[in-house]
Parts: structure tokens; sequence; C-alpha cells
């Protein structure tokens, strides 16, 4: 299997299918987009948000802020709960590499000693009070997302295979697609239109009953080591899982583990990517926004 990476750009929370059902319990949390009043911002400055933190005390985590000037990425808090800052210059970011990898250092920083609930990328405030009004106004909310992750991280495993190989394979293995491509051969209708349709149709089936199959098994081998898991839509035809999993902090090595082995029993009918750890990208929906009152 591939080498655990890491991923080069933050990702906001992505909306997850039910392609297939996990078998470890289901934990998403979402939070409704909420709104608080304030005049525009000015073009001075505002705060970028990168995420939610337990934290009781003001904090400092550094020159590392978004933007390029270096800026304190630093604590704005409200009782025992705190949204991680940095002032900025700039109020809309574009997506740029640079920006995504500042977003991405600043919570793979805080992470190493606190449980953080990402923002999306480009959440920006106007001031320290506007931010405390977000946190007042949704705090229970907050707290509750905060103990549901806490200690726990994000892994995410995407599983490729050689289509073009499963399906010679299928040829050999699979007895009704056997003899019908012989049948085929054999009466040399490899340009009939019906017949080459036909085929087409019972290996499109035979792929997706494989693959679902693979699918099955790789959850199940990897249910009891994670918290939860989320299946996202898998991207290209060589792609058959992209999933995300949660898993207790201080069982991270036991899921290492497991990936390691049931890669090892696939070999090289398929290729696992592996990555992590991240905060909790896919196990927690929560956009803050600053509703801007009349210029």
């Amino acid at each position: 299997m591939d080498s655990r990476q890491r991923r080069t750009a933050t990702k906001a929370p992505r909306k997850s299918t039910k392609a297939e059902k996990s078998a470890a319990e289901d934990v998403h949390v979402r939070i409704t987009e909420f709104a608080v009043p304030s005049e525009a911002p000015s073009v001075e400055g505002g705060r970028y948000v990168y995420g939610i933190i337990e934290a009781k005390q003001p904090l400092s985590f550094g020159k590392m802020g978004i933007g390029g000037a270096g800026e304190t990425v630093y604590t704005v808090n409200f009782q025992e709960i705190a949204a991680v800052v940095s002032k900025t210059s700039v109020y809309i970011f574009d997506p740029t590499r640079e920006n995504a990898l500042a977003h991405e250092h600043v919570i793979e920083t805080v992470m190493k000693t606190h449980t953080i609930i990402p923002m999306s990328f480009g959440t920006v405030f106007r001031t320290d009070d506007d931010i405390r009004e977000v946190l007042r106004s949704i705090f229970v909310s907050l707290k509750d997302v905060l103990k549901q992750m806490e200690g726990k991280l994000e892994f995410g495993l995407k599983v490729n295979w050689d289509r073009d190989r499963i399906i010679e394979e299928l040829k050999d293995s699979d007895e009704e697609i056997r003899q019908f491509h012989q049948e085929i051969t054999r009466k040399h209708l490899q340009s009939t239109y019906f017949a080459r349709m036909q085929l087409g149709r019972m290996i499109d089936k035979a792929l997706s009953e494989r693959a679902a199959q693979y699918v099955r098994d790789i959850y199940e081998a990897l249910r009891n080591v994670c918290v939860a898991s989320r299946d996202n839509k898998p991207i290209g035809d060589k792609m058959i899982m992209n999933a995300a999993f949660l898993v207790e902090r201080d069982r991270e090595a036991e899921f290492d583990a497991a990936v390691n082995k049931i890669a090892k029993f696939y070999g090289e009918l398929l290729n696992f990517k592996y990555t992590g750890p991240w905060p909790p990208y896919n196990f927690v929906n929560i956009r803050l926004k600053l509703e801007r009152g009349a210029s």
C-alpha cells in the first residue's frame, strides 16, 4: 500500500453519501448556519477564524497567520470555549495553494495539543466582539460538538483498483461471463453490437458486485478500531472506496495496524492510499458567517 501521506490543502466539510453503510456508529454533528448582525467590514482588517477549541484562558500559537504577514494566531475566548483566529487585512481569501497551506498549518499546529473543530476555509469576521457574540449564541451546541469529538482524529482511506485487470480476471473466474465471452470469440461475433452490449452489461454488473464486496470487507475489518466512518463518492472509475474514519487518538496505532493488515491481504489487487491524522472534517459541519448590515 502507499505510505501514509498528509494532505497539502484544506477542505471544507464534505457532504457524505450513503453508498455503502458503515458498520460503525454514525457520528455526524451539524450546526445550522448562524449569522450575527454587524456593520459592513472595513478594508483595514478583520479576523480569520480557523476553528473552535476548549480553552478557559487566552492562548497564543505563534506568528503563522494566513495572508503572508505572519500575524499572531491567538484565541478569542468566551467562557471555556475559544475561536482560534488571526488578524487579517484581507477580507475575502482566494483558495490558492499558499493560503490553503497556511490555513492547514495553523489547524495542524493547534490539534497537536487541542481538539479543534475546523471552520471552512475563508471564514472571516469583523472584530473579536463579533466572534464572541457567535460563541455566546451557540455555546451549548459548540460544547456538545467538542465533547463528542474530544480525543478523536480523522483518517482518510481511498482504495483504487486496476479495472482492466479485474475485467480480465472476471473473464476467467466468472462462469457466466467466461462462457459468453468464449461463445462470442468462437463464433467471431466480436463486431456484433448486441453481443458486445450484453457482455458489457454482464461485466459492469460483476464489477459493481465485486467492488461492493471489497468495500464491505474493508469496513468490516476496520469497524472495531474506529468510532465511526463516512462514505464519500469515489473519484473516477479506478476508485472503489473513498472513506473517512473517526478514531480515538490513543487507538491510532491500532487503526494503523488494521489498515496495513487489510492492505497486505489484498496485495497488488487493490491500492490503498491512507492519509491523516486530520481534524474531524467529515464528521462536523459548522458554518458561521457575519450578516452585514446596510452600509
